[in-house]
């Protein structure tokens, strides 16, 4: 046979061979195509849900945002009003009028408790931070500071002062010193002079505590006639 020939019909043969595979790619493709519109039928609104779920989120967020700042923003020009009051039981009637959200709420009952014990309003200034020491939306340290100055303000009988004031002396708490030293006060002022000294020792003891802490119990002591190192002064 003349090779000329020879090559024409070996391409013809190996394209026939060739045939059958891209066949069955061309069918295998067809089909996944196929159970890709059936998956697209059947679930597609799943997608479509989901879509709608993220940008609907979205946009809820951005309202909620929008509505938090705006509130912020009112309660804190309803702050600074009530601030430029001369008058101070104006000024504390303000403060008590002022809504505020989250850590705002914090910040206005604190002001307003201390605007109030500055007009002279004890009572309104006990009553807030009571308000504010058992919410139990506020954060813990909150309630703890609350509860402390609270327990500062002569409103109340001596016992229930005390025992407000106890949990927070108690170790890991995080006013524990400054608890224990209004205890001491309190103690003292009950008659209480053994107790008293009792609780400031165990301030001067403590390793945290602060310079300034530890200078007002020494010059106490002094005070009461107490040294440094335990033992009563000649009187």
């Amino acid at each position: 046979m003349n090779p000329a020939m020879i090559m024409p019909l070996a391409a013809q043969k190996g394209a026939g061979m060739s045939n059958p595979d891209s066949f069955i790619d061309e069918v295998t493709e067809e089909m996944r195509r196929d159970k890709l519109f059936g998956y697209l039928r059947r679930y597609g609104w799943v997608a479509v849900l989901i879509v709608l779920g993220i940008v609907g989120g979205t946009a809820w967020n951005e309202y909620r945002s929008a509505q938090d700042r705006a509130a912020a923003q009112a309660a804190g020009d309803a702050l600074l009003a009530a601030l430029a009051e001369n008058d101070e039981a104006a000024r504390a009637t303000a403060m008590a009028a002022v809504s505020a959200a989250g850590n705002a709420a914090v910040i206005t009952a604190l002001l307003t408790a201390s605007t109030q014990q500055q007009a002279g309003q004890a009572e309104a200034a006990a009553a807030s931070l009571s308000a504010l020491a058992t919410n139990a939306d506020t954060t813990a340290i909150y309630r703890d500071l609350a509860a402390i100055k609270a327990a500062m303000l002569p409103v109340g009988d001596m016992p229930a002062r005390l025992a407000a004031l106890a949990p927070l002396a108690q170790p890991g708490q995080p006013f524990r010193l400054l608890a224990l030293e209004q205890m001491a006060y309190l103690t003292l002022e009950t008659g209480d002079q053994t107790g008293a000294v009792a609780i400031l020792r165990q301030i001067a003891e403590d390793a945290a505590v602060t310079r300034g802490l530890s200078d007002r119990v020494q010059t106490l002591l002094i005070a009461l006639g107490e040294d440094a190192a335990g033992a009563a002064l000649a009187q």
